[in-house]
């Protein structure tokens, strides 16, 4: 990759590195009861690794 990136191609990298965060941990008790013991990733919207999935930017 370039040495300077350009900032449309920067914000772009950046919005997709956090969509692939966890869910934040209340949702899982919101969404299965309070019993219930769910990985916070099951609910993250875009599931994505450096290494399995490339961007198309």
């Amino acid at each position: 990759m370039a040495r300077v990136l350009h900032i449309a191609r920067k914000r772009r990298l950046a919005k997709r590195g956090r969509q692939t965060k966890w869910a934040p941990f209340w949702t899982v008790p919101k969404i299965y009861g309070k019993g219930r013991r769910v990985h916070p990733g099951r609910h993250t919207s875009v599931k994505r690794n450096w290494r399995r999935t490339k961007l198309k930017v």
